[in-house]
């Protein structure tokens, strides 16, 4: 009952300091942990221990895959060379820069014991980096990065640590055992095993899915996906890490292909809701060993000032290493291209901030405990891996967007985000229509033509949220009111049905689900509205000749659709014509002027002609600029 108890209390207060930190600004991480480090000291608090079974088993698996599921595989191959030279050469970088330091601050400490610690403290945590990177709207780029060099560091670290235990000897004054040759031996095996398990799942998985359409039977079979992963590789020592995270990649991948649309909207939501509560869990238990850490130093036959130096040289070490090789490796070995999306090459603001965002997690701490418990100074060296992940975590957290703000780093620009989904809704709805042209059917009853006036309309409101004009209601706004009023009518009457006890429950639960999810598709567009005209950032996209050849130019003071006007309609929206100037209004007006202008001259580039607004549109490629 006790540990009911507190597993309870620890879920209520992880909500209530994460739905508090979002009012305040704060993020929930640094809350977390404070409010843990106070609560360790309050009498009658029962004594955590973090084991290293409890995360590397139940805590770790089912935070890399849920990260995995949802990292872009096409991103994370484009960036594979920065990802591989973070989350395998900055740890080993990291594990003998630290290894060194510690062997020369603590006397007769041993090499084994050192690297170990090196090891400990090596890789950044992936919840700890993309969960503040996220909040704060670092570029998609550095994000991907974060992301893929979290999910492969910890393999790395871990291989280090058991290399530098199995060598003996720690506390040892020697470094026999350990040779470069040695773990990199053991990195190689453990990964090609990790690979090869993790391939081995996701065959599996996928096939069973292409076999099954319950969500709920498919959600279920996600759910063991990561622990099988990782006990099956471990028990025939590879890494659990690797299979999990290639596991994840490949069926997060492969789900629009394998699962059904009802399943992986279910998996989506069930996975974003077990990585949130572990997430915030993992900072709030870390505080909470605080308390009994500080005690068992104050026990070292070490002085105060000794551990305070060692605690501090370590944190700075990892924070300098880690810079010193993220600038190292951009202009010596990186040298990254032109960004697909900005088509600049990315500068040097980004590799600062890439280097900062290395805050420690979960992974350090638990990693620690590895270390054997016979080993001398043990608690100095849980000590510095609390210290390195408390450190970083405030000091690089809190300053993160301090310094992305000074740096000028972009966040992604929702406009930009609103432009490319309409361009490829666009090239969606070609390839649907150019389909629709080789079926061959019977349609008595028009449905061809509601198909082509609800793709349409889809269009016209992807097109739509790139207004600007705060006093003018689209047509898409306008619909959008008047339709949640008419949902939130529809629920009332429902929910009087139901009362009523005269429709079975299970149906009354299928109406109301469908009511939600409209409702949910209408909020999303509203907000998305809302965060695009707050910016007015702009980036040139994928081009053609025909976007190649033209250049935004300047739009009429007033401008106006002539065409509407002699019509007798409104627009909603103008475009302008890039070779004879001609405005004309856009696809969600009545007249749709400019897309028969484009008909009548096939004239290929349009402009937006609405203020604040500089995109062009190529009606023969269907891209955007």
């Amino acid at each position: 009952m006790e540990i009911a108890f507190f597993l309870v209390a620890l879920a209520v207060t992880v909500l209530a300091v994460t739905a508090l930190s979002e009012r305040v600004d704060l993020p929930p991480p640094l809350a977390l942990i404070a409010v843990g480090v106070a609560a360790s000291y309050v009498p009658g608090m029962p004594e955590v221990h973090l084991g290293a079974e409890v995360v590397l088993l139940g805590l770790l698996p089912p935070l890399l895959y849920a990260t995995a599921i949802q990292t872009s595989l096409v991103d994370f191959n484009a960036n594979r060379r920065t990802i591989l030279l973070l989350s395998v050469g900055l740890v080993v970088f990291t594990t003998a820069g630290i290894g060194a330091v510690v062997h020369s601050l603590i006397p007769g400490i041993g090499w084994p014991a050192a690297f170990a610690i090196g090891a400990v403290v090596a890789p950044p945590d992936a919840v700890a980096a993309t969960a503040i990177a996220r909040r704060i709207g670092l570029p998609r780029r550095i994000v991907t990065i974060l992301e893929g060099e979290s999910l492969l560091n910890d393999a790395t670290a871990l291989v280090a640590l058991r290399t530098a235990i199995a060598a003996g000897g720690l506390g040892a004054s020697h470094h026999e055992g350990i040779t470069t040759w040695g773990v990199a031996a053991d990195f190689a095996v453990a990964a090609g095993g990790g690979v090869a398990i993790g391939v081995g799942f996701f065959l599996v998985v996928a096939g069973l899915r292409k076999r099954i359409t319950d969500p709920i039977l498919d959600t279920a079979i996600s759910l063991v996906v990561p622990f099988a992963a990782f006990v099956v590789s471990e028990r025939v020592h590879a890494s659990g890490v690797i299979a999990v995270v290639v596991a994840g990649l490949l069926l997060g991948h492969k789900a629009p292909i394998v699962q059904t649309a009802q399943s992986r909207i279910a998996e989506s939501v069930n996975w974003r809701t077990i990585a949130f509560l572990l997430e915030n869990a993992v900072f709030l238990l870390i505080g909470l060993q605080a308390e009994w850490l500080l005690r068992d130093v104050g026990r070292s036959d070490l002085s105060p000032e000794r551990i305070v130096a060692v605690c501090a040289a370590t944190l700075v070490g990892v924070i300098v290493l880690r810079m010193v090789w993220v600038f190292v490796t951009r202009y010596l070995l990186v040298r990254p291209g032109p960004d697909l999306v900005t088509g600049r090459v990315p500068p040097w603001s980004f590799t600062v901030v890439l280097g900062w965002a290395g805050m420690r997690g979960v992974v350090t701490l638990a990693a620690a405990f590895l270390i054997p418990p016979e080993t001398e100074h043990r608690e100095v060296l849980l000590l510095i891996a609390f210290t390195v992940v408390a450190g970083t975590l405030f000091v690089q957290g809190l300053s993160l967007p301090w310094l992305a703000r000074w740096l000028e780093v972009p966040a992604p620009d929702p406009t930009d985000d609103a432009l490319a989904r309409a361009t490829l809704l666009q090239q969606a709805s070609k390839a649907g229509f150019e389909q629709l042209q080789q079926l061959e059917y019977d349609d008595p009853h028009h449905v061809v033509d509601l198909i082509r006036q609800r793709i349409d309309q889809r269009n016209f409101a992807a097109w739509e949220r790139l207004g600007t004009t705060a006093d003018q209601e689209s047509p898409s706004d306008l619909y959008a009111r008047i339709r949640l009023d008419m949902i939130e009518a529809e629920r009332r009457r429902v929910l009087e049905i139901r009362s009523s006890g005269t429709v079975a429950s299970d149906i009354v639960a299928d109406v109301l689900a469908l009511l939600d999810v409209e409702e949910s598709m209408l909020d999303n567009a509203t907000q998305e509205r809302e965060n695009i005209r707050a910016t007015a950032g702009r980036r040139m996209g994928e081009q053609c000749e025909h976007l190649r050849s033209t250049s935004v130019v300047p739009t009429p003071a007033d401008p106006e659709c002539a065409r509407c006007l002699e019509d007798g309609t409104r627009w909603v929206a103008l475009r302008q014509c890039l070779t004879c100037g001609t405005v004309g209004c856009c696809d969600s007006s009545p007249g749709q002027h400019a897309t028969e202008h484009f008909h009548e001259t096939s004239h290929p580039v349009m402009q937006s002609a609405e203020p604040g607004e500089d995109w062009r549109w190529c009606y023969v490629h269907h891209l955007t600029a």
